[in-house]
């Protein structure tokens, strides 16, 4: 043999050693919410989200192709309707759940009950917590999501486009004279959002101050009394669907409130402020026009 073949035929053989002493594939693993590290063995082809804003972020990572079940109010994009249930996110059926034999499994942090969570994880199934609190943890929570399906390229694009999107609202905005807000996610209970609250980070976003930031509770029962001494300078409301709650008027009760006396009484729809996905910057787009409008108010 002479030594240029034999040469060949030393590096072909390396190169077959080499391959056959590989891993097909490398473990995949992330730091979710809660800090748990979550492993894979591969890429998840079988995924039930808890949340339906953990659907809507699933698609956005390009991994809608991927889910196989989901719970109730899951309804965006439309696809995601023909999708089997597993209940609700605060009443789950676990053993629909394990019937779908999903490869992957994420929850809602401070929407699961964590004995439903631990039931999961006793079966065995890999489980991702989320509970992204900062508007720009959004990001964060598609690039991983994109990591644990094999989605990364599509992932990592939104991501970086949503992040542009932020950077421009924050650009446009963070100079603007305070507006102070109470935000109301419902009125019986009369609910606000605490300081951690994701829609607390919003309302920075655009220039407000959250007059219920200082509590820590995600939504803090409050009172009428708590309001009014509060004085917000505009009243924003989300209710249940698309349409503007009655119970905003209400607050036209007491005139001396300033939201009320000025007429700032609004309205986000709450599938594009109270979850936690892409589309949460349209609803910062319109509570920051609605704070916009508050200050044009301002007597001259």
């Amino acid at each position: 043999m002479t030594g240029a073949r034999a040469l060949s035929v030393s590096v072909v053989l390396f190169g077959v050693l080499a391959l056959g002493a590989s891993p097909a594939r490398a473990e995949i693993s992330v730091i979710d919410d809660a800090g748990t590290t979550v492993r894979l063995a591969q890429p998840a082809r079988r995924i039930i989200t808890l949340a339906p804003h953990m659907a809507e972020t699933l698609f956005a990572a390009g991994a809608g192709e991927r889910l196989v079940g989901t719970v109730e109010f899951s309804d965006f994009p439309p696809e995601v309707k023909k999708l089997p249930l597993v209940g609700g996110y605060s009443r789950l059926n676990l053993e629909a759940i394990a019937a779908l034999k999903p490869d992957l499994i994420i929850a809602w942090q401070s929407g699961n009950a964590p004995a439903h969570i631990e039931r999961l994880r006793a079966l065995g199934l890999p489980i991702y917590v989320s509970q992204p609190n900062r508007i720009e943890d959004v990001a964060k929570e598609i690039e991983r999501i994109g990591v644990l399906a094999g989605t990364q390229p599509v992932a990592n694009d939104v991501a970086a486009k949503y992040r542009q999107r932020l950077a421009d609202i924050r650009k446009r905005y963070s100079d603007r004279p305070t507006v102070r807000t109470f935000y109301q996610v419902w009125k019986q209970p009369l609910s606000t959002i605490g300081g951690r609250q994701i829609i607390s980070s919003v309302i920075a976003l655009c220039g407000g101050e959250n007059v219920f930031g200082k509590l820590d509770a995600l939504a803090p029962v409050v009172s009428v009394e708590s309001v009014i001494a509060a004085n917000p300078e505009a009243i924003v409301a989300s209710g249940m669907d698309a349409s503007r709650p009655e119970w905003l008027d209400d607050w036209k009760r007491w005139p001396a409130i300033t939201a009320v006396a000025r007429d700032n009484l609004f309205f986000v729809q709450p599938e594009l402020i109270q979850r936690h996905t892409p589309r949460l910057l349209e609803g910062a787009e319109r509570l920051c026009q609605h704070l916009e409008t508050a200050r044009s108010r301002r007597p001259k």
